[in-house]
């Protein structure tokens, strides 16, 4: 017998509201709107105003400040994955004149760049883009606050330039390329440069009284690739859905999965904290989380997704600070994760046309020196090698057209595992980055380097 869950149990869903309704209330935020998705569906909705009756629902509009970077991050991915750039490439390559040309687009996306967190004043949010006209409006006069690709520092004028590199290499203004490049094509109808109704205002709550204060709306121009957008829950539910699992008409799951990968080490006392190739990295209740927060003056807001656990979680508020969006997506997904926990697809055998009697023989015990590792078969011709006892190092492969395999992931990421046979054809070893794996520990013959004493094992 078999069931299916699609929906959420009224006991999580009470759960669910209950943490928004807490967020809004000790928050102090006007509204507070939030969505769950789980395998790719949007499961769970919910609001909450301090205007009764007039709740916003899942397509009404709220700024959504950084999150803005992720689409950026997509396109500059794009423009990679096209051939057209290459993420070690010196910015100046494809953008001239800049004055911080030497800084790679890696760099940018990952915020290694040593570039400014800020803009020179006025402050940038707060004042119209045409405040800053020009790149030099935005880096000043000393742009490079660090060594570049020593350490994080976020920077927005940063992801400037990054916009700028879009519209450089496409031709098109960066809110062009965003449109038919990621909106469209992800049917993200409700994400726009500019607010369109219905969507809510921007409001600061007073920090020692329950009185607010409208914020100012600018269009900040060249900074937009920074943190220009609006959108709703349902349109970010669908762009979290695609941030786990890809989709080949914006960028494959291959490139979203790498740009979920550390870029660089995270900050003293930030353990539980990083970011990849325009994602921000999270460690939240045991649970690995990637998406990003954002906030600009009377907006905050957040976005995460825990790829393991197949959910994810929007958060939006419109008060400039009180409320954690942030937070509370991801109390979201753990509330989720704990009270539902993901039921597992069914075992099943491979494919007939999968199962290689050559690389069955491979399968078992082998030993690099005296550690135990084990060899299993995975999906498509891979192969999966962890050790049999204690720690060690696990690496999942990829089969290589010409034979062989190419490790994905942990210490063996980019390494090339290979059969090594005998004159005669028979197996030898196995050569991974040059380590052998024996079927034997230190097994006689000629595949351990340095030989192995003739005498073999011995007591004491």
């Amino acid at each position: 017998m078999t069931s299916t869950f699609e929906d959420l149990l009224p006991s999580t869903e009470r759960a669910l509201l209950h943490r928004i309704a807490v967020a809004q209330t000790e928050g102090r935020s006007p509204s507070f709107v939030a969505g769950v998705v789980r395998d790719g569906r949007t499961v769970w909705f919910g609001s909450r105003s301090c205007v009764d009756g007039h709740a916003p629902d899942a397509e009404t509009q709220f700024r959504i400040g950084s999150i803005t970077k992720v689409f950026t991050a997509v396109l500059v991915m794009r423009l990679r994955d096209e051939g057209l750039i290459g993420l070690d490439d010196p910015l100046e390559k494809h953008l001239k004149g800049t004055g911080v040309g030497e800084v790679t687009i890696a760099q940018l996306l990952g915020h290694s760049s040593g570039l400014a967190a800020e803009t020179p004043a006025p402050w940038w949010e707060r004042t119209p883009g045409t405040t800053r006209p020009g790149l030099a409006d935005v880096l000043g006069e000393r742009p490079l606050l660090h060594p570049s690709g020593r350490l994080f520092h976020y920077s927005n004028p940063g992801y400037t330039l990054l916009g700028s590199l879009v519209e450089a290499v496409r031709g098109v203004p960066w809110e062009e390329a965003l449109r038919t490049e990621i909106l469209e094509p992800l049917g993200l109808g409700r994400t726009s440069v500019r607010p369109v109704a219905p969507h809510a205002g921007g409001w600061a709550v007073h920090p020692w009284a329950d009185v607010m204060l409208p914020e100012p709306l600018e269009d900040l121009g060249i900074m937009a690739p920074a943190g220009v957008l609006w959108s709703t829950v349902g349109d970010l539910c669908r762009f979290a859905a695609f941030l786990a699992a890809g989709d080949d008409r914006v960028l494959s799951r291959a490139t979203v999965e790498e740009m979920r990968v550390p870029a660089v080490p995270p900050a003293p006392g930030d353990a539980e904290w990083g970011y990849g190739l325009g994602l921000q990295l999270l460690r939240h209740d045991g649970r690995t989380l990637v998406g990003h927060t954002g906030s600009l003056p009377g907006f905050v807001a957040g976005l995460w997704v825990c790829v393991e656990d197949g959910l994810a979680a929007v958060a939006l508020a419109n008060a400039t600070s009180g409320p954690l969006p942030s937070s509370v997506a991801a109390d979201l997904v753990r509330i989720v994760a704990e009270a539902e926990p993901r039921i597992p697809e069914p075992w099943r055998p491979l494919p007939e046309a999968e199962v290689d009697e050559e690389l069955l023989a491979l399968t078992g015990p082998w030993y690099w020196g005296t550690y135990a590792y084990g060899l299993r078969v995975g999906p498509r011709g891979g192969v999966v090698l962890e050790p049999l006892r204690g720690a060690g190092r696990r690496a999942t492969f990829r089969a290589l057209p010409e034979g062989g395999w190419i490790g994905l992931d942990g210490y063996y990421q980019g390494e090339t595992l290979r059969v090594v046979r005998r004159p005669d054809g028979t197996v030898s070893h196995l050569d991974l980055g040059s380590f052998v794996f024996t079927r034997e520990p230190y097994e006689q013959g000629e595949a351990v380097p340095g030989g192995v004493d003739e005498a073999g094992w011995r007591g004491l």
